[in-house]
C-alpha cells in the first residue's frame, strides 16, 4: 500500500468530532520540548534521535514496542531536584514510578534517596547499591516479612499507615533488638485537583490515618509510648499529577498544626515533615508543570511561614518526586500495524503494543501526545486514536491526537512522557511480552531491563 492509498478520516477542524484534543499543531514535525526528553531531536533526514541515536536504528536493534530512557535527562532532572532543595532537605525518588538497578545506581550517584513500597522494590534498591539508611519504606499493608526485611536491612525510615501497623512494626523491631525510625502518614482532608484514583489526602481512601476526629493525634501518642519506635516526623501526600500548589499550602498548615499539638501535649518537636510527591509533568502541550526550583521555594516558604506562626522550629523537609524525574525522560516506540479510517469520526491506528505496556489511558483516562518519528511528513493532519493489539475495546494508548494523513503500516510512532507508571504497571495481558527498557546516552544504547520472552512466560507455567 502506498502512503496515500488508504482513505483518510476527518482532517479539518470544522468537521472534527468532539474529543480530548486541541486544534492540530501548525507543524506535526515539531517536537514540543516540554513533552519530550532533553536530547530528543529530529534530524535533517526527518528521523527522530535520542541521545544521538536514530529511532530506526533503535527499532532494528531492540525491536518494538520498547521504552527508551534518556539517561542524561534523568540525571539532569535528579540533580535539579537535589540542587533545588539543597543540603537542608531530603529528596526521595518514588521508586514505584519506575525502578531498576541501573536507576538505583543513577540516583545514588546523583545524591538522591529512595522510597520503596514493597519487598521487591526494597530488594531492587539494595541490589542496585542504595545505602539502606537512605531508603524509606511505604505501603498501607506491609507484611511481617517485609517489615522484618526492612528493619534487618537498616532502612532509614518506615512510614506507618495504620494503628495496626504501629504495633506491628514496634513488635518486630523490639524482637530484633532494634529501635526503628518511623513517620506517621496522615490524611489531612485536602481534595487534590486530580483523578479520583490518584488523589490520596481526602479521608475516604485507603492511605494514612485521618487528622479528623483526633485519630492522627492518637496514633502519635501510641507511637511515642513504644520502645521499638523512634518517631521522627509526620508524612503527608495529597495526590499525583498536581499543578496547583494551593493544596500543599493547606496540607502544610494542617500538618504543622498537628506538630504544634504534639509539642503542646508531649513536649516534643518532631524534627521532620514529609510533604510527599505528586507534582505533575507535561503529557501534552497544554500541561504547564513547575520547575523544581519553583516548587522548592514554594514548599520551603509555606512550611517556614506556618512554623513561624506556630512558634515551632522549622523541621527538615522531605519530598518524594518520582514521575517528575523519570516521567519526561522516556518514550515508548511502536510500529504501526493497521490503519482504519471511520468516516466522520477518526482514524484508528493500531500499534504492536497497547494496554499491556501503558495501562494509564484505560485506568485513569490519561492523555498523551504522539508523533511520527521514523520520518518527517508534509501531509495534512488527521485525527487519530492510537490503539493497541489486545482483545479489549478499552485498549487505547492515545485517545485523540493528530498524525500525518500519509501515515502507513511500518511507520514508527512514539508516545513521550512514558517513563513513569508504564513499565512498572505493565502486564502480560493476552500473554503479551513486556517490553525492554533501553537507556540511551551519548550515542550508545544499552538494555537495563530486558524484553520478556516466551520462555519467561512458560517458565512460570508449571502445568
Amino acid at each position: 500500500m502506498s502512503r496515500s492509498a488508504h482513505p483518510a478520516g476527518p482532517r479539518h477542524a470544522d468537521v472534527l468530532p468532539e474529543g480530548h484534543y486541541s486544534a492540530p499543531p501548525a507543524d506535526l514535525n515539531v517536537l514540543d520540548p516540554k513533552v519530550w526528553a532533553q536530547t530528543v531531536t529530529r534530524g535533517e533526514d526527518g528521523a527522530v534521535r535520542v541521545g544521538g541515536v536514530d529511532v530506526k536504528t533503535l527499532a532494528e536493534q531492540f525491536g518494538t514496542p520498547a521504552y527508551f530512557i534518556d539517561e542524561a535527562d534523568f540525571r539532569a532532572r535528579a540533580r535539579a531536584w537535589r540542587t533545588a532543595f539543597g543540603a537542608d532537605a531530603d529528596v526521595f525518588y518514588a521508586g514505584k514510578a519506575f525502578l531498576s538497578r541501573a536507576v538505583v545506581r543513577w540516583l545514588h550517584e546523583e545524591g538522591l534517596n529512595l522510597d520503596v513500597c514493597s519487598g521487591g522494590e526494597l530488594t531492587t534498591a539494595l541490589s542496585g547499591g542504595m545505602p539502606a539508611d537512605r531508603i524509606a519504606f511505604h505501603g498501607n499493608n506491609k507484611s511481617a516479612e517485609e517489615i522484618t526485611q526492612a528493619i534487618e536491612s537498616g532502612v532509614g525510615r518506615i512510614v506507618l499507615d495504620s494503628f495496626q501497623e504501629i504495633v506491628r512494626v514496634a513488635h518486630i523491631a523490639h524482637s530484633l533488638g532494634r529501635r526503628q525510625r518511623v513517620q506517621i502518614r496522615v490524611t489531612v482532608g485536602v481534595e487534590a485537583h486530580t483523578h479520583e484514583f490518584i488523589a490520596t489526602a481526602h479521608e475516604d481512601q485507603k492511605f494514612g490515618i485521618p487528622l479528623a476526629g483526633g485519630q492522627a493525634a492518637e496514633a502519635v501518642r501510641r507511637a511515642l509510648q513504644l520502645d521499638g519506635l523512634e518517631l521522627i516526623g509526620i508524612h503527608s501526600h495529597i495526590g499525583s499529577q498536581i499543578f496547583d500548589m494551593s493544596g500543599f499550602e493547606v496540607a502544610a498548615h494542617r500538618v504543622v498544626g498537628l506538630l504544634k499539638d504534639i509539642r503542646d501535649e508531649h513536649g516534643v518537636e518532631l524534627p521532620e515533615i514529609d510533604l510527599g510527591g505528586g507534582l505533575g509533568i507535561a503529557y501534552t502541550s497544554d500541561d504547564d508543570p513547575r520547575e523544581p526550583h519553583e516548587i522548592a521555594k514554594a514548599l520551603t516558604e509555606i512550611v517556614s511561614r506556618e512554623c513561624d506562626a506556630a512558634r515551632l522550629r522549622t523541621p527538615r523537609i522531605s519530598v518524594e518526586p518520582g514521575r517528575a524525574i523519570v516521567g519526561p525522560t522516556a518514550f515508548t516506540l511502536y510500529e504501526v500495524g493497521t490503519i482504519k479510517p471511520l468516516e466522520g469520526l477518526r482514524t484508528y491506528v493500531s500499534v504492536d503494543g497497547g494496554m499491556s505496556d501503558n495501562i494509564r489511558t484505560a485506568l485513569y483516562d490519561a492523555e498523551y501526545s504522539v508523533a511520527l518519528v521514523s520520518r518527517a511528513s508534509d501531509a495534512e493532519p488527521m485525527l487519530v486514536r492510537v490503539v493497541g493489539k489486545h482483545c479489549e475495546s478499552g485498549d487505547i494508548v492515545v485517545r485523540d491526537a493528530f498524525l500525518p494523513a500519509d501515515l502507513a503500516p511500518g511507520d514508527l510512532i512514539a508516545v513521550p512522557a512514558t517513563g513513569a507508571y508504564c513499565r512498572s504497571m505493565a502486564s502480560n495481558y493476552n500473554h503479551a511480552l513486556r517490553p525492554p527498557v533501553v537507556a540511551v546516552n551519548d550515542g550508545e544504547a544499552r538494555v537495563i531491563v530486558r524484553r520478556e520472552t516466551e520462555d519467561d512466560l512458560l517458565r512460570l507455567d508449571v502445568g
